[in-house]
């Protein structure tokens, strides 16, 4: 049973608290990633699943046995580092069996699980070179041969991808996205990079401040953050954010007031349950359409700067008090710099936050 479980985890380093009663748990066969700025506790808590940091509170539990007073090489798993440390006397082959020396493996079975995850990730070419004769990508896809040649109960991947260029790690992020989908092994993935995150996980857990604030699906954390900080992390270009006076809901409609403007958004229903007061919304940079006038139900901000994205545009808009919006537009549809826009946001797409910071929604 390869399954992952943290429990109510916590570290503190002196007075300090990296991590705060952390829960996660990892299914048999799901990637989850952890999701954060620099400094969240992300890579603290996979320290601690692996047994390299103490926890001071907490458990980890892996394929159903709890692991707090077990050494890392007791706990069978797998890492892969942000650095590759590769032997570099060693051949690519060499460096892959490394792992099975010390499980003392036989050299007939040796070769043929060596030769098997060389051919999962097209290595089997370079084996016999040295690192030193080989591209930086397939130093990566050594990395992770090296961790799944030993058939552990789960793998843990620290910032794999961070040392890569742009190309490469499109291009890895798929390979080992396609090799974990068919291991059946719980696995957990640190990284600060959110694109990596919505195309490699099952799941996200969405860390700040050594707290977990959401763990969903890429499309659950994208489409129903659960709090500002979630809205804000997650998605290109980064949601607009602004705050408004919340005056109450009728019609379907809230009413509320931001930059001097009166405006009835098309909201979820749940808001109908909030006291008036300060909100914040949320409207993500491809929810508006531009209409040609201004009603009571769009947003009125001028166009500063128009940047072409290809089959895209992103204009940089400002409203009258000074607070900047985010529009996300085709490319065929010429905005000027200097006009007027009239922006109505997509109901499905606008998100209201309580004054905590919390969404209202059904």
């Amino acid at each position: 049973m390869s399954t992952i479980e943290i429990r109510k985890l916590t570290k503190k380093f002196g007075d300090f608290v990296a991590v705060r009663d952390a829960d996660l748990s990892v299914a048999a066969g799901e990637v989850v990633c952890l999701l954060g700025p620099s400094g969240c506790g992300k890579t603290t808590t996979l320290r601690m699943i692996a047994g390299l940091e103490r926890a001071t509170a907490g458990d980890v539990v892996i394929a159903g046995q709890r692991m707090n007073d077990l050494s890392p090489e007791k706990r069978n798993i797998a890492m892969v580092f942000q650095f590759y440390a590769l032997y570099p006397a060693l051949t690519v082959g060499q460096n892959i069996a490394m792992p099975l020396h010390y499980e003392k493996v036989g050299k007939a079975e040796m070769e043929t699980r060596v030769n098997k995850v060389a051919d999962i990730l097209h290595l089997r070419e370079v084996l016999d070179r040295l690192p030193g004769q080989i591209s930086e990508g397939e130093k990566q896809r050594i990395a992770v041969a090296r961790a799944i040649v030993r058939d552990p109960n789960c793998f843990l991947f620290d910032e794999p991808l961070s040392r890569l260029d742009v190309e490469l790690r499109h291009s890895m992020r798929g390979q080992i996205k396609g090799v974990l989908s068919n291991l059946s092994k719980a696995t957990v993935i640190v990284t600060h990079d959110q694109l990596e995150a919505l195309t490699m996980a099952d799941r996200i857990a969405i860390m700040r401040d050594g707290l977990i604030e959401q763990v969903g699906s890429p499309h659950e954390v994208f489409a129903k953050p659960a709090n500002v900080f979630v809205a804000s992390f997650i998605g290109t270009p980064q949601m607009n954010l602004i705050e408004a006076q919340f005056k109450g809901y009728n019609n379907g409609k809230a009413k509320v007031v931001f930059d001097q403007q009166d405006v009835d958004l098309s909201v979820d229903p749940a808001v109908a349950n909030l006291a008036p007061g300060k909100v914040t919304v949320g409207v993500r940079p491809r929810a508006f359409t531009v209409v040609s006038q201004d009603t009571q139900d769009t947003i009125e901000a001028l166009a500063e700067l128009i940047e072409p994205m290809g089959a895209e545009t992103l204009i940089h808009a400002r409203t009258n008090t000074g607070s900047d919006i985010r529009v996300v537009v085709a490319r065929h549809n010429r905005v000027k710099t200097g006009e007027v826009l009239h922006l109505i946001p997509d109901r499905a797409q606008t998100h209201v936050f309580a004054e905590d910071g919390r969404a209202v929604r059904a």
